[in-house]
């Protein structure tokens, strides 16, 4: 107690000199990074995942071939969420009597009030106006898809007939929930209200009928539901989240997720090198006060007591503040991205609170130990000799185990192992070639001092004079600078090509079921339309049976790899019949990751490549062989290399490809996908007209969803990247105004013998100017190739390096450390010497 007295007391003492405040500011401004981006990115997920959750149309979905009652919806109940049914069924539709009626199986949706719990239908009235339903349609009308109307070609107030009903259509459905999940939905849909299905007639023994419970609310109790649902699921039910959507629904949240991440790492690494400078100029300052306490009689144990005691006090005030200013600003931040988004994010977590105290006092610990640890081991003797200072072995150790922990904390931010051993990497080879640069510059400047006059050679000498602290100045601000640096190249390079690779002319139009004869003249067709040429993709249905001989079942997966969604992916892939395709080349939105693709010239066997995340699933290896089932014939062929797919290019793509040739003795319609201009209307109804087994599927309002979601992502890392920009730059502030005494000491000395304030300056700016340069130039390097690793790994997108944004980048670096600097050493213009001097040797 009364260690932790002298540490409290230390600790008032030294807040009141301005000793500790330097460290006290970067610690605080670190936590505020850390935090506040931990706040806004904690939120901002729960923000999009709810805003994406409109393409679901609630948080989670039951499905079902009988109703859901029981243990499930008694969950429901319980966790206190929002519940509505729907009911699906196949039923043929009927518009029109007499000979010019047209008749199709198509797709009847009931729908209970309430309906969508998230998101909204699009809807278009007998006014041609599109605007958001209020509510499902009324009892005695309908709304009808408007693709489905141009197939049976009906119109708004024409009368549809289902079963033992007949309906008025008051609406076609431009844009509906739940297309996220499978868009490949071709037939007509006939949307009701849930008490009209009944007196169709349509539920009978037999009938196809599938049943939905949609569940939305608060996000933890959504996924405690979730389990609990999954737990008591029986024959034929299946719960479904946003996770479950297409590759390209999901890829979108995915790439967000990621850059959220890097923008959290980032803050890390400015609070490590802020806190590092701090401390050690905040040990630095304490050494003469240790030597006396030591001739005194102080005992090494009260030493190390006293002032890790401080640092404890001080990490946990720090901490404290740094929090609730975070809180603050995202408090600030979240009212404004509302207004501007037009969504309800939630409340903030706790768990960002925690990791700010985390990082808060692991950063601390780790670089403000070992310089205090040192402290104990500083002899008397530095009473009389400021040239003798202490080594403490153990203060190694103590750092050592402070790294390891900072390690983990990048890693557990990264939300990815690429993204966190990326990082890492690139940490540590940074901190490496700036070290050996620094070291180069001050033998470089020691060899060319004596060449040098005036000013220049003064602010030069400086860098070599000290080079401990020369050293550590270049490689803290080279880190900074590089982290900086990085969030800006993914944020301006990165950020634009995913935007771009969701591009305006991505097809609108996909074709399916085009039989062999029909291949000239669906390609005739859509020539005379004057839409661009098609490539049209063999189709093969197949079902996975064995892999190297082994057969294959859905229930091998279940618990395999401890992710419970994952597995459930895997077993559904396992189990489900999906397509098959042949390839030739290879498109530009493939990329070959693992093995070698065939290219044009075919090979002597069949091969087959697969999409690295479904292989990964399924836990494919190169070399494997598989086993298909088409149409009761087998197909066998080896693995031989894996693809990365831009799925936002909205073309054909297959999750495995055969070479060509393969499958040419099996039975395959063909698929394409077009871009239909907005001024072709009667494209679909003419393609249809003349070839009636096409299925044509509309997926222009699933695009607009999917660039809506996208543009909200993007709103939301641009707000991330500016907060954590400006975090930066404040934490990188501090770094460089936290080891200025030496400097300030220094000028004091040179005004009073008479150096004038321009000479002064000028050595000032030519000494930060070249640690700046050497920083600027190493960071934009690192930068530049983190930013490429990180592009192609982690985001999977292609990258050129844009050297002259990394230039821009190592200028501003340069021109942002010299007027820190210039601004950290204010003081020996402003205050008079004598004052200076005081401060400095108390």
């Amino acid at each position: 107690m009364r260690t932790a007295a002298l540490a409290w007391r230390q600790l008032r003492r030294d807040f009141k000199a301005g000793d500790i405040r330097i460290l006290f500011a970067a610690l605080v401004l670190a936590v505020v990074a850390v935090t506040a981006v931990g706040f806004v990115t904690d939120r901002a997920e729960r923000a999009l995942a709810i805003e994406a959750n409109r393409l679901l149309g609630g948080d989670a979905v039951v499905r079902g071939d009988a109703p859901i009652e029981g243990a499930i919806r008694e969950a429901s109940t319980a966790a206190g969420l929002e519940s509505v049914d729907t009911i699906e069924l196949d039923s043929m539709i009927r518009v029109g009597a007499g000979d010019t009626a047209n008749l199709q199986l198509g797709d009847v949706r009931a729908l209970g009030d309430g309906f969508p719990l998230r998101g909204s239908f699009r809807i278009a009235g007998a006014d041609g106006v599109e605007r958001n339903a209020e509510a499902v349609p009324e009892p005695g009308t309908a709304w009808m898809s408007r693709a489905g109307a141009d197939t049976l070609g009906a119109s708004v107030g024409d009368t549809v007939f289902l079963g033992d009903r007949s309906f008025r259509l008051t609406a076609l459905v431009l844009q509906e929930p739940d297309a996220s999940i499978d868009y490949f939905n071709v037939a007509p849909k006939v949307f009701l209200h849930l008490s009209d299905l009944e007196a169709t007639g349509l539920i009978q023994p037999g009938s196809r009928i599938r049943y939905r419970l949609v569940i939305a609310g608060d996000a933890n109790a959504v996924d405690g539901f979730a389990s609990a649902a999954r737990a008591n699921l029986g024959r034929g039910q299946r719960v479904e989240t946003i996770g479950d959507a297409r590759p390209e629904i999901r890829s979108s949240l995915d790439r967000a997720g990621r850059f959220l991440g890097l923008a959290a790492l980032v803050s890390v690494i400015l609070a490590a090198v802020a806190v590092a400078m701090a401390a050690r100029q905040h040990s630095a300052r304490h050494l003469t006060s240790v030597a006396v306490m030591r001739c005194m009689g102080a005992q090494q144990r009260t030493l190390v007591g006293i002032h890790v005691g401080e640092l404890l006090l001080l990490g946990v005030i720090a901490c404290t503040l740094g929090v609730v200013i975070a809180f603050g600003l995202q408090w600030g931040i979240g009212r404004w991205l509302e207004s501007l988004l037009g969504l309800s994010i939630p409340a903030a977590g706790l768990m960002p609170a925690l990791q700010g105290y985390g990082v808060g006092l692991v950063v601390l610990m780790a670089f403000g130990a070992p310089p205090v640890l040192a402290l104990r081991r500083v002899p008397a003797l530095r009473v009389l000799r400021r040239d003798l200072g202490g080594f403490e072995p153990s203060a190694w150790l103590v750092g050592g185990a402070g790294f390891v922990g900072l390690a983990a904390l990048l890693w557990w931010k990264a939300g990815s192992a690429t993204l966190g051993g990326a990082m890492l990497a690139g940490i540590a080879a940074t901190f490496a070639v700036l070290a050996l640069l620094a070291w180069g510059l001050i033998l470089l400047v020691r060899a060319l001092r004596s060449r040098l006059r005036g000013s220049l050679r003064y602010g030069l000498a400086n860098v070599s004079r000290r080079a401990g602290t020369s050293v550590a100045q270049v490689t803290a601000l080279g880190l900074g600078l590089m982290a900086l640096l990085l969030l800006t190249f993914v944020r301006t390079d990165l950020l634009d090509r995913w935007q771009l690779a969701i591009g305006q002319d991505a097809p609108n139009r996909f074709i399916i079921n085009v039989q062999p004869e029909q291949l000239d003249p669906v390609r005739a067709f859509i020539a005379d339309q004057g839409v661009d040429a098609p490539v049209l993709f063999p189709m093969i249905r197949a079902r996975l049976i064995e892999r190297n001989g082994e057969p294959v079942r859905g229930e091998d997966f279940a618990g395999r790899s401890g992710d419970e969604a994952q597995d459930r992916q895997a077993q559904r892939r396992a189990e489900r019949e999906f397509n098959l395709s042949m390839q030739s080349d290879l498109r530009d939105d493939n990329r070959v990751t693992a093995g070698t693709f065939w290219g044009d010239t075919a090979p002597a066997t069949p091969e087959i490549s697969v999409e690295e995340g479904f292989a990964k699933d399924l836990g494919w290896q190169l070399g494997d062989r598989i086993v298909f089932d088409i149409a009761g014939q087998r197909f066998e062929a080896p693995i031989t290399s894996f693809r990365s797919i831009e799925w936002e290019s909205f073309r054909p793509n297959f999750f495995v490809v055969a070479s060509p040739g393969a499958l040419d003795a099996y039975p395959a319609s063909h698929i394409t996908a077009v871009r239909v201009p907005g001024d072709k209307p009667r494209f679909t109804a003419d393609l249809v007209q003349q070839f009636p087994n096409l299925s044509v599927v509309d997926i222009d309002a699933v695009l607009t969803q999917v660039r809506s979601t996208a543009d909200q992502v993007s709103t939301v890392v641009q707000v991330v990247f500016w907060f954590s920009l400006a975090a930066g730059v404040l934490v990188l502030l501090a770094a460089v105004s936290a080891s200025q005494d030496e400097r300030l000491l220094e000028g004091g000395v040179m005004r009073v013998l008479g150096g004038k304030r321009a000479q002064l300056r000028l050595a000032q700016a030519s000494e930060f100017a070249a640690i700046g340069l050497l920083a600027g130039l190493v960071a934009s390097i690192a930068a530049s190739v983190l930013a490429g690793v990180i592009a192609v790994q982690v985001f999977d997108l292609p990258w050129t390096p844009n050297w002259a944004l990394a230039a821009a980048g190592g200028g501003i670096g340069v021109l942002m450390t010299l007027l820190a600097g210039l601004w950290a050493t204010r003081k020996v213009l402003d205050a008079p010497p004598s004052v200076t001097l005081r401060a400095l040797q108390e």
